[in-house]
């Protein structure tokens, strides 16, 4: 057996085990629309889900439409926002990505990567969180969870996200990309921690070549 076909076997296995353990798992960041998911997941950064959804739950009840939104008077959308980190960079990316919305593509937020990465601030991660989540195409989303438990299961050697992101789509069917990110998020936050992996209670247990060991990638 190739060694990408033992990885896809692998592959495989983690994802029968976590969707035993995690049957639900979804995008923890809560959403109407494209354009609400993607000024959460601008938030998010350096943010928890949590905060985040704090916020928006007044946001998108004060802005609801672009025209809001790439109108604002900066200082009071960093107002509105501060509390997840930040907020300066994030209010010009919310109000500049609103703008190019509604002049480039008519209002409605781009549905594909390249598209989506031509908006300010807007990577890879950001981009693929939208394109599986809103618009329910292939994204693997490759965060610190994503990044850290694939390479403790040695799924990749790569340190470089946008390389992760690259190798994972080899050994990943396309239709599990979007729920892999999912189910691995949820397993980094209940178990496979950065610094204390609760590894004797871990479903991956048994597949896992470095349990026990803190990994810094």
């Amino acid at each position: 057996m190739s060694h990408t076909k033992r990885k896809q076997a692998k592959t495989s296995q983690i994802i029968t085990l976590l969707k035993k353990e995690y049957p639900n798992a979804r995008c923890s960041l809560t959403f109407s629309s494209p354009w609400e998911l993607l000024v959460a997941t601008i938030l998010s950064a350096q943010c928890t889900d949590k905060r985040v959804n704090k916020v928006t739950k007044k946001l998108f009840n004060k802005y609801h439409t672009l025209e809001q939104y790439a109108n604002i008077p900066i200082e009071e959308l960093e107002e509105d926002i501060r509390s997840t980190g930040f907020y300066h960079n994030k209010a010009r990316t919310i109000r500049e990505s609103a703008r190019i919305v509604l002049e480039e593509h008519g209002g409605t937020v781009p549905s594909s990567l390249e598209e989506l990465t031509k908006l300010p601030g807007v990577g890879r991660k950001t981009a693929n969180v939208v394109l599986g989540n809103a618009f329910h195409k292939p994204g693997i989303v490759v965060d610190t969870h994503v990044k850290r438990i694939a390479f403790r299961l040695e799924l990749t050697r790569q340190k470089d996200p946008v390389k992760i992101e690259r190798e994972l789509a080899e050994i990943l069917p396309s239709e599990e990309w979007t729920n892999f990110g999912h189910l691995l998020i949820s397993l980094g936050r209940e178990y496979c921690t950065a610094r204390k992996p609760e590894c004797s209670a871990c479903p991956l247990k048994k597949l896992c070549p470095q349990k026990g060991v803190p990994s810094h990638a």
